[in-house]
């Protein structure tokens, strides 16, 4: 009970009259397997319409720990010529009563140079949060919170504001890197008390906002074939900073075939994880396990990551524009 009071309180605490500037994207053991979540110039870079979609179950046996559902989407296609890519990305994290919801549009615009391919992207969508203040239980003898305190709501409370990106990314046969801004005006949500009608209106003369920190990531990766084998090393990282927490993630793997990998990973003072996946007949599945290496691991057993995809492959060429084929006969 105390440990569920205590995950209320952390999303009380991103409430107030104040806005607060807190770390707001959500954390993914597999970032190498959805690069354009962080990043909306990492689209359109194969000639494949890409999908990939998960989910996290973090801290297992904590109750109202973070569960969070991510997902993306892109494709390349021809304007003019040139090339340019199209993607969305989606994600929905729940921490006891506080859920976030992420929506976004992306584009990006591709120019060949050194070797490679150059990618600009840009990103619009929006940024939802809301609070289950009607499920707020606080005991009668809890001797750290009144339960009529006003920072506690004691309604569900709601609101939405735009929210921008921008990144930038190279692409070469043998490694990549990009570097982006997520949240990148800091929209600050107001969040109000649904009506009955339909509508909204405010929290009595308490406001309550919550501010999504402006956060930088940098993301690398190569390819290093071990020379007689089927076999190449596949490393990547992964480092963002929201001007006020710096965080890095470095993984290993080993592919074989192109087909299967393993590895492990660490993310700084926090977790180690294990990884594996498989890519067959354009399917994809990949499971990573974390560890936590934080005194949290006496409550929890550690964190569940599940992703699936799919890609389909498109042929540009000018010849075949207009022809299209079965999957029935790919």
């Amino acid at each position: 009970m105390r440990i569920r009071i205590l995950l209320l309180v952390i999303a009380v605490s991103m409430l107030g009259s104040l806005a607060v500037k807190a770390q707001t994207d959500v954390q993914l053991s597999q970032y190498y397997e959805v690069p354009s979540y962080y990043n909306p110039s990492a689209i359109g870079n194969t000639d494949f319409i890409r999908i990939r979609g998960g989910a996290r179950l973090q801290w297992v046996g904590i109750d109202g720990a973070p569960q969070t559902f991510a997902g993306v989407a892109d494709m390349p296609f021809l304007l003019g010529g040139k090339r340019l890519g199209v993607g969305v990305k989606v994600s929905q994290e729940s921490i006891g009563l506080y859920k976030t919801l992420d929506l976004g549009a992306q584009i990006a615009y591709k120019l060949k140079k050194w070797g490679g391919m150059w990618s600009v992207g840009l990103q619009i969508g929006m940024y939802d949060q809301s609070f289950k203040g009607s499920e707020v239980y606080i005991p009668d003898d809890d001797d750290y919170h009144e339960s009529t305190d006003d920072a506690i709501p004691t309604t569900d409370i709601h609101g939405t504001a735009l929210d921008l990106g921008a990144g930038i990314w190279y692409e070469h046969p043998k490694f990549y890197a990009g570097l982006s801004c997520t949240h990148l005006t800091s929209p600050t949500v107001t969040m109000n008390v649904a009506s009955s009608s339909g509508g909204s209106e405010t929290s009595g003369d308490r406001k309550y906002e919550f501010q999504a920190r402006r956060t930088l990531y940098f993301t690398a990766g190569c390819n290093i074939p071990i020379k007689n084998t089927l076999i190449e090393l596949v490393p990547s990282i992964l480092v963002k900073s929201d001007f006020n927490f710096t965080g890095a993630e470095l993984t290993a793997r080993a592919r074989y075939r192109k087909m299967f990998s393993f590895g492990i990973g660490y993310r700084y003072d926090d977790a180690l994880i294990a990884t594996l996946s498989a890519e067959l007949k354009n399917f994809f599945i990949g499971y990573s396990y974390d560890y936590s290496m934080s005194k949290i691991r006496s409550a929890s057993s550690g964190s569940h990551e599940l992703f699936v995809g799919y890609s389909l492959k498109l042929d540009l060429s000018e010849k075949n524009r207009h022809r299209h084929k079965s999957v029935r006969i790919m």
